[in-house]
């Protein structure tokens, strides 16, 4: 039996409860693992809220969808992203449906090596975001010599796109709150202050005029200044603001009629994962809570000010 914090209803964070539940033994291709870490993200509670539908077929509904953790069994055939798989190997997995648990029966083939110098939190935290970041950059051809504008360079995916781009050897101007300056300076981006006047501001930190942005927050705002400072919009692009399509501008996740990015999301742990492992790469962790506390901590990510990521430790 393990503990798994499940959905008992489409609602708040209140809906969410722990149960005792059986961990199925691997099957063909399959993995067990012991969780040692469960990154949240904002689409988690979105899928229980039932803003993304409330079939009550599917409840209760298991929530999460990364993790950190060990091996402890391993299926016939069971191969990961990176090669075989053995009890005792220290692992990543993304996708990894029902993640907010102390254990979990999941595909090998999401599986990869977690490199020894990253911490357990940090580990759980980096794949979904950093997938999500390596995505962005892509769609726009971020390369070196560029201006980027990212939007939101305080939150989850906004850190590692700054990271990214700067390693890329791009000039990153990122907007954020005015506690975050120091932060996004560290990382070697210009911060400016996301409110009215934002265009002007921008131009100032960026004269030469910006070649691209990313847009992580989704609001009128950050898609109407990106659209007035950047000439081509094809080097547009948008995880959050779905009702713009009409303006021509990249959309990527999983909404409908978004760019899945399927492949690019697969393989970004092997730009990812050597550059954590090397230092270069950062993941803030802002707050851990024990898995059985999961509703006090997706309540406090709902809030949108975490500054970091929020991690789950069974």
């Amino acid at each position: 039996m393990t503990t798994r914090i499940v959905a008992t209803a489409f609602g708040g964070p209140e809906v969410l409860a722990a149960v005792d539940t059986e961990v199925p033994a691997p099957g063909e291709g399959e993995v067990t693992v012991e969780v040692r870490a469960a990154g949240i993200n904002p689409v988690d509670y979105k899928r229980f809220s039932g803003t993304m539908g409330a079939d009550p077929a599917l409840l209760p509904l298991a929530v999460g969808n990364e993790l950190a953790g060990v091996v402890t069994a391993v299926g016939p055939g069971a191969a990961g992203r990176d090669g075989a798989l053995a009890v005792g190997d220290e692992v990543i997995a993304y996708p990894a449906p029902g993640a907010y648990a102390a254990a979990l029966t999941l595909p090998a083939a999401n599986v990869v090596h977690k490199p020894a110098q990253l911490p357990w939190a940090e580990a759980s935290a980096i794949m979904l975001t950093g997938a999500t970041a390596v995505h962005a950059l892509t769609v726009v051809g971020v390369a070196a010599g560029d201006t980027v504008l990212i939007h939101g360079g305080s939150g989850g995916v906004g850190q590692l796109a700054v990271q990214l781009a700067v390693a890329a050897g791009a000039t990153v101007v990122a907007t954020a709150g005015a506690r975050h300056d120091e932060l996004l300076r560290g990382y070697g981006a210009i911060p400016v202050r996301y409110g009215p006047g934002l265009a002007d501001r921008v131009r100032d930190a960026a004269p030469s005029g910006v070649d691209a942005a990313v847009d992580t927050v989704g609001t009128t705002e950050a898609v109407d200044v990106s659209l007035e400072l950047v000439a081509d919009r094809n080097r547009i692009v948008s995880i959050a603001a779905f009702g713009r399509a009409d303006t021509g501008i990249r959309l990527i996740g999983g909404a409908p009629g978004a760019d899945p990015g399927t492949e690019i999301r697969r393989n970004a742990w092997r730009q990812l994962l050597p550059a954590a492992a090397a230092g270069t790469l950062h993941v803030v962790v802002a707050r851990t809570y024990p898995l059985t506390d999961a509703a006090a901590a997706v309540r406090f990510v709902a809030e949108g000010h975490a500054g970091g990521k929020v991690v789950l430790l069974p």
